[in-house]
């Protein structure tokens, strides 16, 4: 009797398990549901309480598992709509992996079973206890058919583009502000230290406040949106994780909190090279002031018309390629090339620096006294900084560890020496001496000259655009300054935008298959490349001059207005007398070297 009695109450533990545990289990899980924005896929921060919930039920009752359930909108293109839905219930799946759920314990919905809805039903994903099958072979017929993947945030390429940061950033401070201050005069030393390094910390700070957002957000052709004003929504604090911002490559990301990092160190270098232009003569008030200007109205439109678009998943079929483009930045959508920042870096600055030489005026005594740089040992250092940094620079703007990231970088390391080697021998033909100034300047123009094709071109285009590079930029500095009458006080239009300018266009010759390079992008459907036969490269030259055209008058318009305004807030140029008798001293009080 008791063994029988032992046996019944095994049974009746068996059949409670089987057939009222889960009835006791869906009475105790929470009613879960995720809304979503409109049109996004990124878990927003109001859901963190209810990820938190299913996580702690689901460690509560360890053979419990979850299934999640889109919904499609069912207005406009039903493939596009599905594939939102799939998209939210990934990211719902990353959000509850994060809160510490086992994926084999989150179940997703078959794609042939997401409904449409109407207003919110459209924008939500509901977590509901999935069915718990005890027969293993039963638990693998009702799974999925076709799981889809989920968004894959890459450990190493996340590495790559810290790393990448830190030498844009090595690039700027120190690398870009010793290469500046050696070729001022010593009473200016630190003033342009000062300008570099107070410039660069004010434009990372807005570009977390606003500027991120106005770049590389959806907005429109020529300038983002705010979702991600002050950084909102790249990451849930509560459920601790984190946004993915899309790569180059079908099914990679990377954190997009690091990607924002990176494109931080772009705006602040572009913002520093302007100083160039007018160093030595002008407030440093009005520097910090006319730089908040010209990035807002600037820099951020132009690096979201050249490098604002969907991300390659995006292009989920031939149905969504038109409305995908059409959500891109102008540039982007008109197929002009641009690697690492050519037009967005170098001409734009570029051109805001000779605006600024013209209206902040000449240096007391230009063309009458000699303007020496007082020491070529640290515009050396600094040049060779910049080569050591603009690794990062191009490199990194593959965005991932992968081959294009190795191409960018052999390209970047040859086109740089091919530069230097030119240069040099120009100026040994044009002076019957080579220097060291000339040298570190031929460097500098390489590097410029290869930022747009870095990673767009073949190893034999990039020594050619290093060698171009070397002598039109030597006649960029000489014979084209003496042209325009501008007091540059740096060249940073002779290399800057020459080099900006010849890089870009060249980037569309040796793009070409034909010659070496990797060609463009037919379909971003399949990721298909334009054929040999079918790449024409005056018509790829023709969309590089329209973006340099662009470039060029967006930025001196922008230039001239907000060197205007702060001329009549301000004023831009110091008094006669602290001119002459060093920025050093009268704005900022110390001096770079005991006397």
């Amino acid at each position: 009797m008791k063994k029988l009695i032992a046996w019944f109450a095994a049974l009746l533990t068996v059949v409670g398990m089987l057939g009222f545990a889960p009835a006791a289990l869906a009475a105790d899980f929470p009613d879960a549901k995720v809304l979503f924005e409109s049109g996004k896929a990124d878990v927003p921060a109001d859901a963190a309480a209810s990820v938190k919930a299913v996580a702690d039920f689901l460690g509560a009752n360890a053979g419990a598992k979850v299934q999640l359930s889109g919904f499609a909108d069912n207005s406009g293109s039903l493939d596009v709509n599905k594939e939102l839905a799939k998209q939210r219930a990934l990211a719902v799946r990353e959000a509850l992996k994060a809160a510490g759920v086992d994926e084999a314990r989150v179940v997703l919905q078959k794609p042939e079973d997401i409904t449409a809805g109407e207003g919110e039903a459209a924008r939500r994903v509901e977590i509901t206890l999935a069915k718990v099958v005890a027969a293993a072979s039963a638990e693998a017929a009702s799974a999925p058919a076709e799981a889809a993947s989920a968004p894959k945030i890459d450990k190493g390429d996340s590495a790559w583009m810290m790393l990448s940061t830190l030498l844009v950033i090595l690039m700027t401070v120190p690398g870009l502000a010793l290469f500046y201050g050696g070729l001022v005069r010593s009473k200016n030393m630190l003033s342009i230290l000062m300008q570099v390094m107070v410039t660069f910390s004010l434009i990372v700070v807005l570009w977390f406040v606003y500027g991120y957002s106005l770049a590389f957000t959806e907005g429109n052709a020529f300038i983002g949106g705010f979702d991600r004003l002050f950084m909102k929504g790249i990451w849930d604090n509560v459920a601790g994780t984190f946004s993915p911002a899309a790569t180059f490559s079908k099914g990679v990301y990377i954190h997009e909190i690091v990607f924002a990092a990176f494109q931080a160190t772009f705006a602040g270098i572009t913002c520093c090279l302007i100083v160039g232009a007018f160093a030595e003569r002008i407030k440093f008030s009005a520097v910090l002031m006319f730089m908040v200007l010209w990035f807002t109205f600037s820099y951020a439109p132009v690096a979201h018309m050249v490098w604002f678009w969907m991300g390659p998943d995006a292009y989920a079929n031939k149905d969504v390629v038109d409305a995908m483009n059409a959500k891109a930045g102008l540039l982007w959508q008109w197929g002009a090339l641009d690697f690492a920042g050519g037009t967005v870096v170098h001409i734009n600055a570029a051109v805001a620096g000779l605006v600024g030489s013209y209206m902040v005026g000449k240096r007391i005594g230009y063309g009458r006294e000699a303007f020496t740089p007082h020491s070529l040992t640290l515009t050396m250092v600094g040049a060779s900084l910049l080569w050591v940094g603009w690794f990062g620079f191009n490199a990194g703007s593959a965005l991932e560890a992968n081959g294009f990231a190795a191409l960018a970088f052999i390209n970047t390391f040859l086109a740089t020496a091919a530069a230097v080697l030119a240069w040099s021998m120009g100026e040994a033909l044009m002076k019957g001496k080579a220097s060291m100034l000339g040298a570190a300047s031929g460097a500098v123009a390489g590097l410029v000259a290869i930022t747009p094709a870095a990673g767009n071109v073949g190893i034999l285009g990039a020594v050619i655009i290093g060698v171009l590079a070397g002598f039109v930029c030597l006649w960029g500095v000489h014979g084209l300054k003496r042209l325009l009458k501008a007091d540059d006080t740096l060249d940073v239009f002779g290399v800057h935008g020459v080099g900006g300018i010849l890089g870009a266009l060249l980037t569309g010759v040796f793009n070409s298959p034909n010659l070496g390079g990797p060609s463009t992008v037919a379909d971003w459907v399949t990721v298909g490349m334009t054929a040999p036969d079918a790449y024409s490269i005056a018509a790829q030259v023709l969309i590089q001059a329209k973006a340099v055209g662009l470039t060029v008058v967006w930025s001196a318009v922008v230039s001239v207005i907000a060197y205007k305004i702060v001329d009549l807030v301000i004023g831009l140029r110091v008094p006669e007398d602290d001119e002459r008798e060093g920025l050093d001293i009268t704005s900022h009080g110390e001096t770079a070297y005991a006397k």
